[in-house]
């Protein structure tokens, strides 16, 4: 290929990358803001919701395939509440919090009535207030439903029932969890069920004169199906029913297990009325209704639990038929039962003993046909849509992670790194002029070593700060580079490094050359990512290996909320478990692939991956001595991330906490400083470049130091107010975000640092060299593979982490590990350096 025309497509896919970066940036957020939350006691709507299939099915693919966000979802939990329990529960919580949905738990007793205890209930309680504490989920507390029927271990042992149900509501009333207790039996018809499963034979005498309610001496379908389980009226804040359609078309025959299920036939009209009226499936009448006697005289609202079965192998009416004929006769019944105010749909496929023991399709969403479908009838029946309750999104779970919010103590740190900082560069010069012999020896190669110091220096930082241990290499790690963290310094010392190795990259290969390798990198980047992503997710499965600490983020009240969300769990796997359905759902995929999920010391790692693909285009208008319209796009981006902060035009995890347009500014400064290495260094070594940079370095310190002094010594700062720097912190330094503050500390560190290793770069180096300047060339390696360090570290059984002695020897032993793999050149092939 000639290499003009060689030059010519390489400059126009250059550009196109660029173009794609900027149309990547402008892109809209995949999920859009929810409206504020009303009130969950607000009576303003007909909440819709879902009980899943949790092992298979979640939250995210729900309203991905109905199309919108519905109010509720509910889970089956055992009781008492074992491990298994608590995480379905926790995992369960996190996802409908993300959606700002209610969480309806069916509790369902695994011992015997009369085994339930207080201390069961406390311990229930105590679960029902972390997760409305971390989370501000409302949640529906369905305990032992459909206690009235034959089939549940639980059922037909009302005086049992009443006496367990009262125990778990005057514990939950008494707690702070704002839970609603719901008595929630199966709908009456056919009782008392002795067709099913003959539990009649085991009742005790007590409980078969309770049950007795005619008198007759004999319980049958005359006696009151409701009445003998309905505890004191204070213990229940909503009556619940389940009325399922099980496609047997003759009303004498639906309670019955007996009756096999022969096809699949629509419900007939006013089926739905006829129940609420109490009247389908009697053969003795009934005085009043369940509607009427405990939603309308108890004045209590109403959730109901109903779905239609369909069995495929069947023949007979459609899908559709079957199963809209029956959500539009319930929704017809919410419109004329203002009580009816919840409905839940069975959405799984299992075996069911109603239907001949054969596995059976409930679900209404499992086609796009019978989703539309439910979708504009649900609209035109005018359901409330979520957000119910406050949205917390796995993005919100990322952006826990930043956990620094310290106020004046942290300032007083700040002000004082920047004297030293300031002092520091104020005696590089003496020692510059004193010990010439220490100097730095060649300013003209294209690896700066000094660069690779400080990049060692902070890896090093950031290792020592995500292994949350006790040393003195985290208690100078949190505060001696002031302001700013590890982060910023390793983006932009990237950002310089990529700028200096450029032009000689161009110079071997080409322009294209050096894009496409550059292109390459990224890839392997992502790919790798994409690895440490699963490869932590498999390891969660291993029996003796706990991945929470990594998978998992417990906020410690010092982020952007403050104390107010201390304690709550975040997960970072949104979804993960999905990736094991076969085929995995789409959004799953989704969520994987754009790296919405991963272990929180590792989220930076997208950044990394976005900013590679835009560097060969950024570099092309670099070459192009258009840096100036480089750094105008990138203060552009940034003004927009400053004037709309809620705009994310990427869902990835890294960008809740290094927002792409506000860290960009760090790269691209930094491909800038790198490519014209040469040239600032000259200007800032000249005798003007001297005194302007002299003077930045003592006036910011200078004023960080004089404030201070106002503030402790109780003089105000003329010209400045006197509440200045109490309020600094919060309008420029905080860690939450990269802010004016922290954008002006990162040259105080840089240059001060840069002009003391040049002077002093001999003892320096002699001192730190042999550990820094490998760890700082291979930086990207370590960070990679640190995140596998903080995992074994969190798995260390008896750690105490607040053992200065022991948090020492871990820090030092993981130091030493990483630099002999970085020696031994482990696994460079695999692993971008």
């Amino acid at each position: 290929m000639p290499a003009r025309l060689k030059r010519a497509i390489g400059g126009m896919l250059s550009a196109i990358g660029l173009a794609v970066a900027v149309m990547l940036i402008a892109a809209p957020a995949a999920q859009a803001a929810a409206d504020d939350p009303a009130d969950v006691s607000a009576d303003d709507g007909l909440w819709w919701g879902a009980e899943l299939d949790w092992g298979a099915d979640g939250p995210d693919g729900y309203a991905d395939r109905l199309g919108e966000t519905p109010a509720m979802y509910s889970i089956r939990l055992s009781y008492p509440l074992d491990e298994r329990a608590r995480q379905d529960w926790m995992r369960a919580a996190t996802s409908a919090s993300a959606q700002g949905a209610v969480l309806v738990l069916s509790m369902e007793p695994r011992t015997i009535l009369g085994d339930l205890t207080r201390d069961d209930a406390i311990a229930f309680n105590e679960m029902l207030e972390r997760i409305n504490r971390d989370y501000d989920t409302h949640q529906l507390v369905r305990f032992a439903p459909e206690m009235n029927g034959s089939w549940e271990e639980w059922g037909q042992q009302p005086r049992e029932f009443v006496r367990a149900f009262e125990t778990v509501a005057d514990v939950v009333h008494d707690g702070a969890s704002d839970a609603e207790m719901v008595w929630a039996p199966s709908y009456g018809a056919g009782y008392p069920f002795e067709r099913a499963d003959g539990r009649l034979e085991e009742l005790t005498a007590t409980d078969r004169r309770l049950l007795d309610t005619d008198g007759d001496g004999l319980l049958t379908e005359a006696d009151d199906p409701y009445g003998p389980y309905f505890p004191d009226p204070d213990a229940v804040d909503r009556v619940g029913l389940t009325m399922f359609y099980f496609g047997k078309g003759e009303a004498g025959a639906a309670a019955g297990r007996d009756v096999p299920l022969q096809g699949n036939e629509a419900p007939e009209p006013g089926e739905v009325a006829e129940r609420f009226a109490e009247r389908w499936g009697y053969t003795v009448p009934q005085p009043a209704s369940f509607y009427d006697r405990f939603a309308v005289d108890e004045d209590r609202p109403l959730l109901l639990d109903t779905g239609a079965l369909y069995d495929f192998a069947l023949t007979g009416d459609s899908e559709l038929a079957v199963k809209q004929g029956w959500w539009r006769q319930v929704l017809a019944e919410a419109a004329s039962h203002p009580r009816l105010n919840a409905i839940t749909w069975l959405e799984t496929v299992r075996t069911e003993a109603e239907a001949g023991a054969k596995e059976v399709d409930w679900r209404v969403t499992a086609s796009s046909e019978l989703a539309g479908a439910l979708r504009t009838d649900l609209d035109a029946a005018g359901v409330r849509w979520g957000p119910i309750t406050q949205v917390i999104t796995p993005q919100e779970g990322s952006a826990s992670t930043v956990q620094v919010r310290q106020g004046n103590d942290e300032m007083n740190w700040i002000t004082g790194s920047a004297a030293v900082l300031a002092i520091a560069f104020l005696l590089s010069g003496v020692i510059g002029r004193l010990r010439p012999a220490w100097r730095y020896p060649d300013d003209s190669a294209t690896r700066d070593l000094r660069i690779d110091m400080v990049r060692g220096f902070v890896i090093i930082v950031v290792v020592v700060t995500h292994i949350e241990v006790l040393s003195p290499y985290s208690l100078a790690s949190l505060n001696v580079i002031g302001a700013i963290t590890g982060a910023e310094l390793f983006v932009l010392l990237s950002g310089i490094v990529l700028g200096m190795v450029f032009p000689a990259a161009v110079r071997r290969g080409g322009e294209w050359a050096a894009a496409v390798g550059a292109w390459a990198r990224a890839r392997k980047q992502y790919l790798v990512a994409l690895a440490v992503i699963l490869i932590v997710f498999i390891l969660s499965f291993v029996p003796f290996i706990d991945a929470t600490p990594v998978t998992t983020f417990t906020d410690r009240g010092t982020g952007a909320d403050g104390e107010a969300t201390t304690g709550r769990v975040y997960d970072l796997y949104p979804n993960a478990d999905r990736l094991l359905d076969y085929p995995p759902p789409w959004y799953a995929v989704r969520q994987f692939l754009l790296l919405e999920m991963g272990p929180w010391p590792f989220n930076i790692m997208g950044l990394f991956v976005v900013l590679s693909l835009a560097y060969p285009a950024i570099m092309w208008l670099i070459k192009r001595r258009m840096w100036w319209l480089v750094l105008a796009l990138s203060w552009g981006l940034y003004a927009v991330h400053v004037f709309v902060p809620g705009f994310a035009p990427l869902p990835s995890q890294f960008n809740a906490v290094f927002p792409l347009l506000a860290w960009q500014v760090l790269f691209t400064h930094g491909l800038v400083i790198g490519y014209y290495r040469r040239q600032i260094i000259a200007a800032l070594t000249s005798r003007p470049g001297k005194i302007l940079v002299g003077v930045f370095v003592v006036a910011y310190a200078g004023f960080l130091v004089y404030l201070w002094a106002g503030d402790r010594y109780g003089f105000t700062p003329t010209p400045f107010p006197a509440d200045l720097y109490a309020m600094l912190y919060d309008s420029g330094y905080q860690r939450i975000d990269l802010n004016w503050g922290r954008l002006i500390d990162l040259p105080l560190v840089l240059v001060s640092s840069y002009a003391v290793l040049t002077v002093a770069w001999k003892p320096i180096d002699r001192i730190m060299g042999w550990l820094w300047i490998p760890l700082g060339q291979a930086s990207l390696y370590v960070f990679i593979v640190h995140v596998f360090f903080v995992l074994a570290v969190a798995n260390i059984p008896g750690l105490d982490r607040q053992s200065f002695w022991q948090g020492t020897l871990i820090h030092t032993a993981v130091i030493a590990i990483i630099l002999l793999m970085v020696k031994r050149k482990f696994l460079f092939s695999v692993i971008p350096r």
